[in-house]
């Protein structure tokens, strides 16, 4: 079983950056996909979620209107997109089944002018 996330980065404040995620060794269609968030001190947090067939997308409130999770089973591949990124969006991000059973070694975004 493999989860890999890329994409992450520095980016200035008000600016864009798309992860991905891409699974191997596992049923992915079948579960639904979470990212999470870890910021420097903080426990980590949930932020999106989307069904197994993208009928549903959740966010969490620091989020919500700015990142766009999606997915591709026919890739295996998860993404979130996020814009207009703020200094407290800064931390690592990992990508996971829902129930966290397999999950990701994280990939690092810092937001900084």
């Amino acid at each position: 079983v493999q989860v890999v996330e890329s994409g992450g980065g520095l980016v200035q404040p008000g600016g864009s950056l798309t992860l991905s995620c891409v699974a191997s060794g596992f049923a992915f269609s079948t579960y639904a996909m979470t990212w999470s968030r870890q910021a420097p001190g903080k426990e980590r947090e949930p932020i999106a979620r989307i069904t197994r067939g993208s009928l549903a997308q959740d966010y969490s409130d620091s989020v919500r209107g700015r990142f766009t999770i999606s997915r591709d089973n026919a890739k295996n591949t998860v993404w979130l997109q996020m814009n207009n990124l703020k200094s407290e969006d800064t931390g690592v991000y990992y990508c996971s089944t829902d129930d966290y059973v397999y999950r990701g070694q994280g990939t690092q975004v810092i937001v900084s002018a």
